[in-house]
């Protein structure tokens, strides 16, 4: 990972649409250093005083080396967006796009591992080091520079608990959505290795939600690995059984959920923290208290 306010960003999207012009207007605004828009068919316009391209090669031709791109593309021109970032030697790639179709991520995936590219999401809001850096669609409002890592597969509950921990006294070294469609890029392992190494990080905070098993294999490998103390927190404990369940591509129902050994439930998830000894919240409002907790226990 190489993210500072030096870093030169593009943003990529299919058309200039209102939520795109949005989006570039609030990580300028807090500083983020954009340098092009990428979008194919408006070449030769400007997007709030920025330079807009028809090909990332163009962009790279005007403004010299790239170090992250920001997709908003429609989800069935992701991978297209992303192959040609990729090709030009752009490693870090943020999809904020939602529903990307699963065979096109599995593509994405196996040429970002053999190009060593970090792809975050697809369906994030992103990254944000408050104060610095926003890349993608993070509120600002509801950060601050602290010590505190956080990490979440959802969006709004990054907001939620960052909310939580700012009005508490305790800043964030950096916010990740690392995204919530069925298959994603990077991975809570791969974040956590990053944060456990991370000299700006006192505590890792994981946010995680009911579906899939990342949370128990993020739980085994802070056992296993992490040195950085970790309190987590699961979402979705009081979902009705009997509803389907819906969150970005991910679905789930209770019979589905039956037929597996505890695989994906809430239930599952905190066990597996508990049985790492991490400490896991109840609430959001928790979150606070057990990260002040964990704190005293690293300092003694």
């Amino acid at each position: 990972m190489n993210l500072t306010p030096d870093s030169k960003v593009i943003v990529q999207g299919t058309t200039i649409s209102p939520s795109l012009t949005h989006a570039v207007v609030q990580m300028k605004t807090y500083g983020t250093r954009i340098v092009a828009c990428v979008s194919p068919g408006h070449g030769g316009q400007q997007l709030n005083e920025i330079p807009v391209f028809d090909l990332v090669e163009q962009a790279l031709a005007h403004v010299g080396e790239i170090h992250i791109s920001v997709i908003f593309a429609h989800p069935y021109q992701v991978l297209d967006a992303a192959l040609e970032a990729m090709a030009a030697g752009i490693r870090q790639l943020i999809i904020i796009t939602e529903g990307m179709p699963p065979l096109d991520m599995v593509a994405l995936v196996r040429k970002a591992e053999a190009t060593e590219t970090l792809v975050i999401g697809p369906n994030c809001s992103g990254i944000i080091i408050p104060n610095q850096l926003l890349l993608g669609t993070h509120p600002s409002e509801f950060y601050k520079p602290g010590n505190i890592g956080l990490l979440s597969r959802s969006s709004t509950l990054t907001y939620e608990v960052a909310a939580e921990l700012t009005q508490a006294g305790l800043g964030q070294s950096v916010a990740v959505s690392i995204g919530s469609d069925f298959i994603v890029g990077s991975s809570f392992l791969q974040w956590l290795e990053i944060l456990d190494e991370d000299e700006n990080t006192d505590v890792i905070v994981l946010v995680g939600e009911m579906g899939g098993t990342s949370e128990e294999e993020a739980a085994s490998y802070i056992a296993e690995a992490i040195d950085t103390p970790v309190v987590a927190y699961i979402a979705g404990l009081h979902a009705p059984a009997t509803k389907l369940l819906g969150h970005a591509s991910l679905l789930m129902t209770s019979k589905v959920v039956s037929n597996m050994v505890d695989a994906g439930t809430v239930e599952s998830k905190i066990a597996a923290f508990k049985a790492a000894e991490v400490l896991v919240a109840k609430r959001p409002s928790e979150i606070p208290i057990l990260v002040k907790k964990a704190i005293k226990r690293r300092n003694k």
